[in-house]
């Protein structure tokens, strides 16, 4: 395997790393945001607020986007099984 592969590999993994986990941190940083307004106009400054709708968000992108992402992991993952002889040689 030659260093070019491996970085390829490499940045593949990454930019798939950064695919799998955008869904769940963007509804994370919608809730928070929204409940962080909310507290901004009611005044209440209690900080573990906004644990609970955060898990649920996050929950919820998982619910949504959970068959995606466990596709596209699988994609990779053969992708990866399927190199395994070109690198041994």
């Amino acid at each position: 395997m030659s260093a070019e592969t491996a970085v390829g590999i490499i940045q593949r993994a990454l930019i798939i790393a950064l695919m799998l986990a955008a869904p769940m941190l963007l509804f994370g940083l919608v809730a928070g945001l929204v409940i962080s307004i909310v507290q901004a106009v009611t005044q209440i400054q209690e900080m573990t607020l906004t644990f609970i709708p955060k898990m649920v968000a996050i929950c919820f992108a998982v619910i949504i986007f959970g068959q995606w992402m466990l596709l596209t992991l699988m994609r990779f993952t053969r992708e990866i099984f399927e190199l395994i002889p070109q690198a041994v040689r």
